[in-house]
Parts: C-alpha cells; sequence; structure tokens
C-alpha cells in the first residue's frame, strides 16, 4: 500500500505523561541549585520557581534547559541532568501498540512544543523513535513557543503533503486541535480526562484515535 497520508503525533501528554519533563525542571534544577547555594531544597525550588515565572512561556528561554543552567550557574551539564531522568519517561499504556499499528499505514512524525533534547530522550526511552521520520520541535526548529498556524504550514512544506492529507492527534485544545483544523489538517483533540465537552473530534486515549483514523487506513 502506497503511504498516501502523515500522521503527526503531539509528545508531552500524548504519547508520554510528564514525569520525565517535571523531574527535571521542577525537582533536578532545584536540587542542584540547593547543592551549590547551600539551601534547602523548598527554599531552592521556590526561588527557581520564581525565575521561570519571571521568564514566562511566551519567551524561548523559558524552554532552554542551556540557558538556565547558565542563568543559575549550575555545576555539571544539563545533558547530565537529562540522562540521569531519562528513565523516568513514561509511556501511556496504548502508545507501542498504536504506533505500530499506525505506522504500517501511514509515514509518522512528531509535533512538539518541547525542545528537540527532551524529544529525543523520551522517543529512544519509549522504544519508538525509528517509527517516526521526522522530529518537529517547534522551539527548536521553528524559534517558537506556541504551534501555530505558521508552523503547521512549515512542516507541511516539509513534508511535501497537504493539510488536507495531514492528521494530528495532541492533548492542547488550541494549539493540538483549532489551530490545525483551521488550516484544514484532520485534527484530534485527546483528552484523556474527559473534562471539556465533547468535541466531534476527540478522543479519550490513542486507540480510539486509531479506530477513527482507520477508514482512512
Amino acid at each position: 500500500m502506497v503511504k498516501k497520508n502523515i500522521v503527526s503525533f503531539d509528545l508531552d501528554g500524548t504519547l508520554a505523561d510528564t514525569t520525565f519533563t517535571s523531574l527535571v525542571w521542577e525537582v533536578g534544577i532545584p536540587k542542584l541549585y540547593a547543592d551549590k547555594y547551600g539551601l534547602e531544597l523548598a527554599k531552592a525550588t521556590s526561588l527557581v520557581t520564581s525565575e521561570y515565572e519571571k521568564i514566562g512561556d511566551s519567551s524561548l528561554k523559558w524552554y532552554d534547559i542551556a540557558y538556565w543552567f547558565d542563568f543559575f550557574d549550575l555545576p555539571g551539564d544539563w545533558e547530565g541532568l537529562l540522562e540521569e531522568h531519562r528513565d523516568k519517561t513514561r509511556p501511556f499504556p496504548e502508545v507501542k501498540e498504536v504506533i505500530e499499528a499506525v505506522g504500517q499505514h501511514f509515514d509518522l512524525i512528531i509535533t512538539s512544543n518541547a525542545a528537540r533534547e527532551f524529544v529525543e530522550i523520551e522517543l529512544e526511552e519509549m522504544g519508538i523513535a525509528d517509527y517516526f521520520t521526522r522530529i518537529f520541535s517547534v522551539t527548536s526548529d521553528f524559534g517558537m513557543v506556541k504551534k501555530t498556524r505558521h508552523c503547521y504550514e512549515q512542516i507541511c512544506s516539509t513534508m511535501k503533503i497537504r493539510p488536507a492529507n495531514t492528521i494530528h492527534v495532541g492533548d492542547h485544545f488550541e494549539f493540538d486541535y483549532l489551530v490545525p483544523k483551521s488550516l484544514g489538517i484532520q485534527a484530534y483533540f485527546l483528552d484523556r480526562d474527559g473534562k471539556r465537552p465533547k468535541e466531534r473530534s476527540s478522543v479519550r486515549n490513542l486507540m480510539q484515535f486509531a479506530d477513527l483514523i482507520s477508514p482512512a487506513i
């Protein structure tokens, strides 16, 4: 069968939970800060978090772990910190089965807001890196902090595919669902907790998503 469509997956909150990234940002960096400056961990966490908030998630610096290592003048290197916590990557239960099944009929890509260094470790640790033909990091590749229409346009252009032949699924209602949908991408909203009013293209897990796109296979 000729693969005509591309399926794009968000990463954190879609394929993996946030355990790995949370440990790096909320535990790993504060602990290094506490050790260097002789502070209680709670105090160090409060100080580090306040600096994160000053920058805010609308700035590329917020996502740049190298920037924070320099800013806090932390010992060691950020690569070591990521390696230390990489085994805490937690895929959702259905991920491997879904990736293997969908990958038989579609080219698969990652479209993530996370920095590339995080994405690559998570995919490797989950054992699914080889299923993806391309990885797109909005922050690393496009210098942007949100998945805008421009990002999706760039991805479609790079992959040489029309939006109508692109399928995307993710857990952010605006940037994984509304934005790509406005471009003509077949978007699906992953609402694992069922907290939003049900949308026609919403799913509770990736098995449901795979079932919905199966007519296209």
